[in-house]
């Protein structure tokens, strides 16, 4: 028996519906709005205080404040109170020099260097065509002073800013090699240098070497322009060492990814609004020859992201160490006076695995270096370095499976043949 509902009765349900709905959203909405007003007002808490100090600062301090000093000071206070640890500030200055190492050059001597345990800064790499290179310097050189400044722990990083500059300028420099301090009598000028980020080799039985220090502008066109090179050298395996790579430019990186995979996904980026942006390679070009990948616990970002997927997709073996773990995704946003703010805005992920953020990748091969190893580090080679030692074992490894699983291919499409030739003579 069907019931009847009376239009007086579908009004009143309408109604109660009506205001329920109401009721909900006005009380969404003042959430909403109390959260707005509370960021609001803890906002204008920050403003009020930074003007309470300015106010007694000027009223009271003895000296004479420099209100670009002040605001550069702010502007680092704010990055590093952020609770984003990869926050950072850049005056207008270090932003010029940051951006001209990412496009690839910079104005300096042309050394890469690393602070040494003893508190002075040690030489990783010299560019080619660099005035380190044409004033003799090499790598492993301690660089103890710059104009007659001694280098320590405390101040090292000022220093290291010294080795750039404006291009024509000339820098002090004494250096230590073998024990012994070394004083360039003319000084070493700085000049415009182009960075390069690939260097390769080939090692024995065939195997094309490519280490990359870095990943800017340039980097995805000099890894590609080396493989090819070493490709029609002879080279049948690769050994890409990211030890120490600290990553850089996102899309470069998915560009060397581009040239050794077939179109798949390869990386998502995850914003704070929710937004997933998605990136693929396309299948332009495979790289079908066995790969062993070197890391280290400074093969970060950009990096880790070539080794998980190559890793994910069994393109290639990993050796070393664990990677850092640098998992995210950091833009640098240009202010209006030139200076710039670096922060993190997305969390990267790889298709087959869970974010490698703040667990790096785990090498497929686990190989640590000695304290004396890790000390000499720049002076190692395929001879007496311990991690490239088992790449090539790895790779060397990987091409025999390689090479048998081709012969056996072809055993079988000869027997295939031979036996469809003696179908027909029947």
């Amino acid at each position: 028996m069907s019931k009847k509902v009376s239009i007086g009765a579908l009004f009143t349900l309408m109604a109660i519906v009506a205001a329920v709905t109401f009721s909900m959203t006005w009380i969404f909405s003042m959430n909403v709005f109390d959260d707005k007003m509370y960021n609001l007002k803890e906002r204008e808490a920050i403003y009020s205080k930074l003007s309470e100090i300015d106010k007694i600062f000027r009223n009271n301090y003895a000296g004479e404040i420099d209100d670009k000093v002040l605001m550069d000071a702010l502007s680092a206070g704010y990055a590093r109170g952020s609770g984003d640890a990869y926050a950072r500030y850049y005056t207008a200055e270090a932003y010029q020099k940051e951006s001209q190492q990412a496009e690839g050059r910079i104005v300096g001597i042309g050394v890469v260097t690393e602070k040494d345990p003893s508190g002075y800064l040690v030489i990783t790499d010299i560019y080619p065509g660099s005035t380190a290179e044409s004033s003799g310097l090499q790598v492993g050189d301690l660089l103890i002073k710059i104009d007659d400044v001694e280098i320590n722990a405390e101040n090292s990083s000022q220093m290291q800013e010294l080795l750039q500059g404006e291009a024509g300028t000339k820098i002090g420099l004494v250096y230590r090699r073998d024990n012994e301090d070394v004083t360039l009598p003319d000084g070493i000028t700085r000049r415009h240098v182009d960075i390069p980020s690939v260097f390769p080799k080939t090692l024995a039985d065939g195997i094309g070497y490519l280490r990359i220090s870095d990943i800017s502008d340039t980097t995805d066109e000099q890894f590609i322009k080396q493989l090819e090179k070493l490709i029609n050298d002879g080279a049948r395996s690769f050994i890409i060492d990211l030890r120490g790579n600290g990553g850089g430019i996102f899309d470069s990186a998915v560009k060397i990814l581009d040239r050794i995979l077939p179109s798949q996904p390869v990386v998502s980026a995850t914003y704070k609004n929710g937004r997933v942006e998605q990136f693929e390679t396309t299948d332009s070009k495979v790289l079908d020859m066995p790969i062993v990948i070197l890391t280290n616990e400074k093969t970060a970002r950009e990096a880790e992201i070539i080794a998980q997927v190559l890793k994910d997709y069994g393109k290639a073996k990993t050796v070393g160490t664990r990677t850092m773990g640098k998992g995210t995704k950091q833009d640098t946003i240009k202010l209006t006076d030139g200076s710039a703010i670096m922060l993190t805005t997305a969390v990267y992920k790889t298709p087959n695995s869970d974010t490698f953020n703040l667990v790096g990748v785990k090498p497929d091969y686990e190989v640590k270096l000695s304290p004396d190893e890790e000390k000499n580090f720049a002076q190692l080679d395929e001879n007496t370095d311990p991690q490239i030692k088992k790449a090539v074992e790895v790779v060397q490894s990987l091409l025999r499976a390689s090479d048998d699983q081709a012969a056996n291919a072809g055993s079988d499409a000869a027997s295939s043949d031979s036996s469809s030739e003696s179908s027909a003579a029947e």
